[in-house]
């Protein structure tokens, strides 16, 4: 059974680009527009969401509040959390990660690397 992932990013470029990378690499994909989308679409996942790759950017709810939210519910306390930012100042890096990100990337990532660190973020 392939890993499910939700790609959450205001940018349609952005979230299709990353849905092809992930779909070739055999990993079925969900996408969510922004943070309130990417909860709604997390909640009612099915199969449950394996990993989340996030922009920091968005309208409605921004990538903090919406990594925040996830990590305050018992559920996804343990769910990978991948940034995908074009915000790579030290700052934002921090405050990802503190917030509860396992990986920080700066946009443009290379594919090659994004896939090697999910699949080791996923065991």
């Amino acid at each position: 059974m392939s890993r499910h992932i939700l790609i959450v990013d205001d940018s349609k470029t952005v979230r299709n680009l990353v849905a092809f990378i992930m779909k070739k690499e055999g990993f079925s994909v969900t996408m969510a527009e922004d943070g309130l989308d990417g909860l709604e679409k997390l909640y009612a996942a099915d199969p449950p969401v394996d990993l989340i790759i996030s922009d920091v950017n968005m309208p409605r709810m921004d990538g903090f509040t919406f990594i925040k939210t996830v990590r305050e519910q018992d559920a996804y306390r343990d769910l990978p959390i991948v940034v995908l930012s074009t915000e790579g100042q030290e700052r934002d890096i921090q405050q990802g990660i503190s917030l509860g990100a396992n990986l920080y990337m700066v946009k443009p990532a290379q594919p090659e690397q994004m896939v090697k660190n999910l699949r080791m973020l996923l065991g």
